[in-house]
């Protein structure tokens, strides 16, 4: 019996909800009510007197979030936009470079480590402006380009056969470049979505299958690396060295990666990690 009254009382609720919204409804005219203002019994809309005492304590229960204002306007909220801060280290760092100016290689280099800010030994890092012209319908660009003083980052290559799938598969990744002979790429499939979301997974578009894995391996230990454009932007970012590194082998390494991209370039910038960008004369 409890059941069953309870059940009758909870249709009785959603009846006195619908009736109520039936009379939100209504259009009222000639009553003395201003826009928006809300009335639970309204003329010409016959509401059962049993319903009457559940229409009331809807009416009460109902969240004020969900009523209509009287006479004001929703205020909208407005977002509050936070302008970056830079560091005053970084804005005295900043101020040394002139926006404006292109600076010749030797004394950009030279100016990215002077405003390097940070305590440990920060990576040079180059960033490349191609001509779109240049390129034509391609949307992406990649190639590759030895770097005759390394990155200052030491560069585990590996081969791939049956001994590394098998580590792979167990989880654990020794390498920081894999190499694949075209044969092995059948078997490297089964690991594919596990080196694929590293961006481990050999291809020949990056230079890491070919008939010659050996080859590729030296090369990529030798300070090889491979460029290539943002998605749907064309544009190259790529660490060049060390604050470390003597300014003649940071200089080489830039001309090495400006030679590969001969033709090709609208604009250069160099920073230094957490540095200010110094644009550099092509």
């Amino acid at each position: 019996m409890g059941d069953e009254q309870a059940e009758q009382k909870a249709k009785r609720k959603a009846e006195a909800r619908r009736q109520t919204k039936a009379a939100k409804k209504q259009k009222v005219e000639g009553v003395g009510l201003k826009g928006g203002e809300r009335t639970v019994l309204v003329e010409g809309t016959d509401i059962k007197p049993e319903f009457k005492k559940l229409i009331d304590e809807v009416e009460a229960k109902e969240p004020a979030s969900a009523k209509t204002a009287t006479g004001k306007e929703k205020q909208k909220k407005t977002k509050s936009t936070k302008t970056k801060i830079r560091s005053k280290k970084y804005q005295e760092m900043r101020k040394m470079v002139d926006k404006t100016a292109l600076y010749p290689l030797r004394d950009a280099v030279g100016l990215v480590k002077k405003t390097s800010m940070t305590k440990f030994d920060a990576t040079v890092e180059l960033h490349i402006n191609l001509n779109p012209a240049a390129l034509g319908d391609k949307k992406e660009y990649r190639t590759s380009v030895s770097l005759p003083h390394g990155t200052g980052k030491e560069i585990r290559v590996s081969i791939a056969d049956d001994a590394i799938i098998n580590e792979i598969t167990a989880g654990k990744i020794t390498f920081d470049v894999l190499v694949a002979h075209p044969s092995m790429m059948p078997k490297l499939a089964k690991v594919a979505r596990i080196l694929g979301p590293k961006g481990l997974m050999p291809n020949p578009k990056t230079g890491t299958v070919g008939p010659d894995p050996e080859r590729l391996a030296l090369n990529l230990s030798k300070g090889q690396v491979n460029m290539k454009t943002e998605p749907g932007n064309p544009i190259i970012h790529m660490p060049i060295g060390k604050v470390s590194f003597e300014d003649t082998k940071l200089t080489e390494n830039i001309e090495a990666v400006l030679t590969a991209l001969s033709g090709k370039i609208s604009g250069v910038t160099l920073s230094a990690t957490m540095g200010p960008g110094v644009k550099v004369k092509i």
